[in-house]
């Protein structure tokens, strides 16, 4: 016998359809905001990173070289340096560092501010170094900013003497300078010396 399906029965599913439907349209449009919303940031992300990527490199190529004024300023510095150790000059000698500037000598002493490095070179001045010259050639120049440079240069100090008052040979090393632009103007911001060893023909004597 054939029974056939009430009239009403498809009406009483119709809830559970549009349940269904609405569940599964919240679903999709939920995927839909996350996509978008992934989208968006990737955007915002490449476009930050187009902006940004230019400026860095820019600034790096800044900062490979600084201008010819700069480059002789800093060297006029180290020339300034020469020449008031070579008078014997310790006031001369401190104001070509920054105030707070840091020097370490050869055998590794360190003096921190213009005062404290006067008072040292103006010892050395009465002492081993009283009739000493020296020279420093800047080799080269490493900008780091414009305000900032990392700068080698060769040295070479004669005059010195030993305690009985003899004079020693030439001693040879290395200037290792940051120097530092305060107030438009170029100063020795740390300084250290390096003293390279004697030729072992000399050594041995």
């Amino acid at each position: 016998m054939f029974i056939s399906t009430p009239k009403w029965f498809p009406g009483a599913w119709q809830p559970a359809y549009d349940y269904a439907a609405k569940a599964n349209g919240n679903s999709i449009h939920r995927m839909l905001h996350r996509e978008a919303t992934l989208r968006l940031k990737s955007f915002i992300a490449a476009l930050a990173l187009s902006l940004i990527f230019p400026a860095i490199a820019a600034r790096a190529q800044g900062q490979a070289s600084g201008s010819d004024a700069d480059s002789a300023a800093i060297k006029k510095v180290c020339a300034d340096f020469s020449k008031s150790f070579s008078r014997h000059d310790a006031h001369a000698v401190a104001m070509t560092f920054a105030d707070d500037a840091d020097f370490t000598n050869m055998n590794g002493r360190h003096s921190h501010g213009r005062a404290d490095i006067e008072k040292w070179f103006a010892g050395l001045f009465h002492g081993n170094l009283k009739d000493s010259l020296r020279t420093d050639t800047v080799k080269s120049i490493r900008y780091f900013s414009p305000d900032l440079a990392a700068v080698d240069a060769d040295t070479v100090i004669t005059g010195t003497k030993t305690a009985d008052g003899s004079e020693i040979p030439p001693r040879k090393g290395l200037m290792v300078v940051l120097a530092v632009k305060e107030n438009g103007q170029w100063y020795i911001g740390t300084f250290h010396e390096s003293e390279y060893p004697a030729p072992r023909g000399e050594a041995a004597k």
